[in-house]
């Protein structure tokens, strides 16, 4: 998508999609006010909400519903809408989403994650071994930020990562809003069936992983376990991948940005937190369907109405941040909704945060004459792509 779509017959515009500059969204977000009407991709008049405190509100609030089968999408009309199948929690409301998301809560924890660095650095080690036996130029992105996240997520559920090309091929067919409806419903049949496949095989022959783990809870079968780790399969590769590959380039294309961090490596923390609020790769945003008549930004928001949340917006929020537009890795990016907010807040994000911070500061720290192979200009964004981010990044040192 590289252009704002057209205002509709009533005069209430769509969602402004056009990105000026490659990294920034699109300036006419701010321009709506907090709240304002918005044209979903059918024709349903909603609402747009574009500020941090909004933003927050209405992930918080389970007045508002993400039942996939009364929500809409601003940017496509067509996208599959079924009821949420069992285990999908994150397309489901309380009570069912509170049952599933307490079942994996243990499993994320903080200290677990932590205990999990070791592995994540070795990982990481070894893929910075292999790209120094490549040689420059090497892609990024294939050679480093997908398959570093992506091997950890399956260590962790018990994915043999042998099989990568049929989870990682579909996870970008079922991503990308060129494809048909039939399309994007095909591949995520594919992981789907891959999964049921999988736990059935488990379900003979357990093993020391997540999935083998489930199969032991009373109550799940095989199918709702299938579904659980095809959500944490696609969100453990997907967004994590995407960060480390659009965030290198945003730190190749800043550098007075990476001066500081090659400078000082323990502000990594803080780097990592900056480029999540900066970039947010969820650059569509997130919607909501208000499930009764409820009051939001002294407006009265209607019973069955859909409201789009600009997560790009509500984090380059002026009123919240200081210079939200611009990069500083030493700034204060604290409470920011990259993650989400709420109940439905992402459950892997200590995951994600320590493979950023082991993924950014190893690759420094290694190779410390890192840059783009190529002119910025010419590196593909993935502007057509629910998840933002570089197709491909060409790298030498």
């Amino acid at each position: 998508m590289t252009e704002t779509l057209p205002a509709t017959p009533t005069g209430i515009p769509r969602l402004p999609v056009d990105r000026v500059n490659p990294l920034d969204p699109p300036a006419e977000l701010h321009e709506r006010g907090p709240l304002s009407r918005l044209t979903f991709a059918d024709g349903t008049i909603g609402w747009l909400v574009t500020t941090h405190q909004l933003a927050r509100a209405v992930l918080a609030d389970q007045r508002f519903s993400v039942r996939p089968e009364i929500r809409k999408s601003p940017i496509r009309a067509d996208l599959p809408t079924d009821a949420a199948k069992p285990g999908m929690f994150l397309s489901q409301d309380a009570p069912e989403h509170t049952r599933y998301r307490r079942l994996l809560t243990g499993q994320f924890t903080v200290r677990r994650m932590n205990e999990l660095i070791p592995r994540v650095q070795e990982i990481t080690d070894e893929h910075i071994e292999g790209m120094r036996r490549h040689g420059p130029p090497v892609d990024l992105v294939q050679a480093y930020a997908l398959p570093i996240p992506s091997l950890v997520i399956c260590e962790i559920l018990g994915v043999p990562y042998g099989d990568r090309a049929t989870f990682q091929d579909n996870s970008h067919k079922m991503l990308d809003l060129t494809r048909t409806r039939d399309e994007i419903r095909s591949a995520v049949e594919n992981i789907e069936n891959y999964l049921l496949d999988l736990v059935t095989a488990k379900r003979k022959a357990p093993s020391d992983d997540m999935l083998s783990g489930l199969l032991a809870e009373d109550g799940l079968s095989d199918a709702e376990i299938a579904t659980m780790g095809f959500l944490l399969l696609i969100a453990g590769h997907e967004t994590t991948a995407n960060m480390l590959g659009l965030g290198t380039y945003t730190l190749l294309t800043n550098p007075d940005q990476l001066q500081l961090l090659r400078e000082d490596p323990d502000l990594v923390d803080n780097a990592v937190e900056e480029l999540l609020r900066y970039l947010t790769i969820i650059h569509f945003g997130t919607t909501r369907t208000a499930a009764e008549d409820l009051e939001l930004g002294g407006h009265l928001v209607k019973a069955g109405e859909p409201v789009a949340i600009s997560l790009p917006a509500a984090n380059r929020d002026p009123m919240r941040f200081v210079n939200p537009d611009r990069l500083a890795l030493n700034g204060t990016p604290t409470g920011h909704v990259a993650f989400g907010h709420g109940i439905h807040q992402c459950l892997g994000q200590q995951l994600a945060r320590i493979e950023m911070r082991i993924g950014f500061a190893t690759l420094l720290r290694e190779f410390p004459a890192l840059r783009l192979a190529t002119a910025p200009q010419d590196v593909r964004l993935r502007e057509q792509m629910a998840i933002f981010g570089v197709h491909e990044l060409p790298v030498a040192w």
